[in-house]
């Protein structure tokens, strides 16, 4: 009798380890996805920080949208440029200043 009550528990089971597999693979996707935002978000801001040492907000703006970012803020304090760009759910901050020329040639 013992056989007749466990009968038919492997299709419960089944449908269990395949939700349980369903959702992990949402979850790996959703971080995967948060990851490549957020190396995106990094290239961005620094492409945009040093596009905008020689080319001041306009050209943070258009490489900010080139690499598929927003241009969040832009500071520029003593020569420096500080730029926060978001791309999807990521945002990133970078910071640029101009080379400094060496004295000795």
């Amino acid at each position: 009798m013992a056989a007749r009550r466990e009968h038919g528990q492997t299709l419960p089971l089944m449908a269990l380890v395949i939700v349980l597999i369903a959702a992990t693979l949402v979850v790996v996707s959703r971080v995967g996805v948060l990851v490549v935002d957020r190396s995106r978000a990094h290239a961005a801001a620094d492409a945009a920080a040093l596009a905008a040492i020689h080319g001041g907000r306009p050209a943070a703006i258009d490489v900010a949208t080139r690499n598929h970012g927003t241009l969040v803020s832009y500071v520029e304090l003593n020569g420096s440029v500080e730029v926060r760009v978001r791309v999807g759910r990521a945002t990133a901050l970078a910071r640029a200043a101009p080379a400094k020329s060496d004295p000795s040639g």
